[in-house]
């Protein structure tokens, strides 16, 4: 919000002749003026903040949501395990973002490639920084990491997710962050020196920095510690290794969903930015608009989902769906401040046809990923990267991105293909820097045999071996005599045709 000022000499000639010490008089008023501007000034830092506090809460309400669908698409013996390391995602997150990440992020100021200030929140708050963007920031980082937990669950060692997460959250993710969203980073659309290509990178809430990161770190994990035991037989052919809770699976993707609602409209981080004065339509606007795209890109990408699987598979199957869903969230979340309603319904469409694509790749080439987590985010995120640079529209980049007219925005509306080249650079820079560090932690791992856990560990289930017991009480059979409920294995019969 603009400052007013209230100048006394100035209001003092205004006053009459016969008026009494007319400069004491503006004096006064000048003051008083001035004490209800900064009430409003006070009033915008604090809205502004709380929003994106909110927002943070939102974001944060995600683990949740991943907790669930990773504990529901896991097999039972091993779902204490995986919401372990969920919770642990977030608090060796918290303490490594706390102490490097943030810096490292958004440090400025700093040179293109990384953050240099900040750490350990030092000097913290400042006019461009606060402890809310801090918190809104490490629900982001930990997000990543818990995309990778779901593509390596169910036979990594436990040390492994402990040393990836803390590395991930503490260097990887955040270098990412400073290139495309930090003022200082070589690639920011809101770098206000020299933008790539004259336009920088619209990856407005993380397509390429959260989704992609997270997405190709699972897939180096997966890639180098192989199958889990059954998930394809001696023929090649896939094994379907289902999860356990379908309940579990559905519960966690409507958490996800709920949280997507402070992760793509709160990365706006301010909600009370008039684009006109005094007019109906402002920031407020583009904040309800990105939850309609938001919501229009996932509901067409699980609809998708749902059908062509039944064409495929003969089954109407809800956990395709859901992972559907999220995958068109996922593709979204580049441009959904940027784009129009309609064009959020394409990129859902897409977004369906790209994971069911990407999944039937992983199976011809026996990758195995209990979630789909790379699949999903690592495909679906670089289409979403794409799709803002063919479908931005000039007004909404020029609303969210102030202060350069005649910025370049969406090929298919007309604005050119710069955009377009500055996001193909950013998902090769994306694919080298991931490959560069996480793949080289994880062969590490894996050559120091702190990565995969012992076949007779992944038989029994990491619950029991490593866990101290199943997450589920099941009752014996000397209960089960008591209640009145007797169990029994039903062996299936051969039918003899006459």
């Amino acid at each position: 919000m603009a400052s007013q000022s209230c100048s006394a000499a100035q209001l003092a000639s205004f006053f009459g002749p016969n008026t009494t010490n007319a400069t004491g008089a503006a004096e006064y008023i000048c003051s008083q003026f001035s004490g209800v501007s900064d009430r409003f000034t006070d009033t915008s830092f604090a809205v502004d903040s709380t929003y994106l506090l909110f927002s943070a809460y939102l974001v944060f309400s995600m683990q949740l949501g991943f907790a669930m669908l990773c504990a529901g698409s896991v097999r039972a013996k091993n779902t204490m395990n995986i919401m372990l390391t969920n919770v642990l995602d977030a608090a060796a997150g918290g303490l490594f973002y706390y102490m490097f990440g943030y810096a490292f992020a958004f440090g400025g100021p700093s040179n293109g490639f990384i953050g240099k200030h900040y750490f350990g929140l030092k000097n913290i708050p400042t006019s461009s920084s606060d402890y809310s963007s801090f918190l809104y920031q490490w629900a982001f980082a930990i997000a990543a990491a818990g995309i990778t937990s779901g593509s390596i669950a169910e036979r990594t060692q436990f040390v492994a997710y402990l040393i990836y997460s803390s590395f991930l959250t503490g260097f990887v993710y955040p270098v990412v962050s400073h290139w495309f969203w930090s003022p200082d980073g070589w690639a920011s659309a809101f770098n206000t020196g020299d933008l790539l290509f004259g336009s920088g990178v619209i990856d407005f809430a993380g397509s390429g920095v959260v989704h992609m990161v997270g997405g190709l770190a699972g897939l180096y994990g997966a890639l180098i510690e192989g199958p889990r035991i059954g998930r394809f037989d001696h023929g090649g052919r896939a094994v379907s290794l289902r999860g356990h809770s379908a309940s579990l699976v559905v519960l966690g993707t409507f958490l996800l969903w709920f949280g997507w609602y402070g992760f793509n409209p709160g990365s706006f981080n301010r909600i009370l930015v008039p684009y006109v004065s005094g007019n109906y339509y402002g920031q407020w606007s583009a904040v309800g608009r990105t939850a309609v795209t938001t919501t229009l890109a996932g509901c067409t990408a699980a609809l998708t989902t749902l059908f062509v699987k039944r064409i495929l598979s003969g089954h109407w199957n809800v956990t395709d769906v859901c992972n559907g869903l999220l995958g068109g969230f996922a593709a979204i979340t580049a441009g959904c401040s940027v784009v129009e309603p309609w064009a959020a319904i394409i990129c859902g469409f897409v977004a369906a046809l790209v994971l069911i694509s990407c999944n039937k790749l992983a199976e011809k080439v026996k990758f195995d990923d209990p979630l789909e987590a790379a699949q999903l985010h690592g495909g679906c995120g670089a289409w979403g990267v794409i799709f803002t640079a063919l479908f931005a529209t000039e007004d909404y980049v020029n609303q969210v991105y102030p202060g350069k007219p005649g910025r370049p925005y969406g090929l298919f509306m007309g604005g050119g293909g710069r955009l377009l080249a500055a996001h193909i650079i950013q998902i090769l820079v994306i694919i080298g820097w991931v490959s560069a560090t996480m793949g080289p932690l994880f062969f590490i791992l894996h050559k120091l045999k702190l990565l995969r856990i012992s076949e007779d560990d992944e038989l029994a289930g990491m619950d029991l071996t490593r866990h101290g017991g199943f997450a589920y009480a099941y009752e014996d059979d000397e209960d089960a005599h008591k209640h009145g409920i007797q169990m029994r294995r039903i062996e299936p019969t051969s039918i003899t045709p006459n």
